[in-house]
């Protein structure tokens, strides 16, 4: 897909003068500039998940995971316990 953007003046002699110092065109300095970006606000939307996450289980009193874990793995070996057939 091509994108027309407009770049401020000084941007615009940024991206070719780290073009030119890296030896990689102006296309492929904006599209690194573009997949960091994308990949930062991935991630930061990852972490508010996370801190949203911890806040609702603090609040509510939720169960550890290891406890959590071991009580269905109890629940796994009762349910199918070879030796009960």
């Amino acid at each position: 897909m091509k994108v027309t953007i407009d770049l401020r003046d000084d941007l615009y002699r940024a991206v070719k003068v780290e073009a030119a110092r890296s030896d990689r065109s102006g296309r492929e300095i904006v599209g690194e500039a573009r997949e960091t970006w994308l990949t930062g606000a991935e991630e930061a939307e990852d972490r508010a998940s996370a801190e949203a996450a911890l806040a609702e289980y603090r609040r509510d009193g939720g169960e550890a995971a290891e406890s959590f874990l071991g009580s269905l793995a109890a629940e796994t070996k009762a349910t199918y316990d070879p030796v009960r057939g």
